[in-house]
């Protein structure tokens, strides 16, 4: 069964940065592609970013592209949600999910419906 742990998030003030991690367990990241998501409160998840397993090709939404990076570690079974400049609407509860690997992924990748394996989240807040 695939298991993901998110960790890393936390409070800091706008303008600041967090490193988001996304450990799986119980099987190895070299054949997903991994997605993050968030959700605010009384909003629907949405995705921020994904990268595939195949070519390590990057995603981003509008919102979060030229602050927040993707990267993963395929050693340490480990994904990492580099975001940078990070502004009060970043604020949301992050979570991670996997799907094992595919070609559409790519152009499917921000709705929620099409990833398997999802993680626990972890909470985001950015105030001053």
């Amino acid at each position: 069964q695939v298991q993901l742990v998110e960790s890393g998030g936390g409070l800091v003030q706008p303008g600041g940065s967090l490193r988001l991690s996304c450990a799986a367990s119980r099987f190895t990241l070299d054949y997903y592609d991994i997605g993050w998501f968030r959700q605010a409160p009384g909003k629907e998840r949405e995705g921020v970013s994904c990268i595939s397993s195949s070519d390590d090709n990057t995603y981003y939404s509008d919102p979060v592209k030229g602050r927040f990076t993707i990267s993963r570690d395929n050693a340490k079974d480990t994904v990492y949600l580099q975001m940078n400049s990070l502004k009060p609407e970043d604020t949301a509860v992050y979570y991670c999910a996997a799907e094992p690997a595919s070609y559409q992924l790519r152009f499917s990748w921000h709705s929620s419906a099409v990833w398997g394996s999802w993680g626990q989240g972890t909470q985001v807040i950015v105030s001053s």
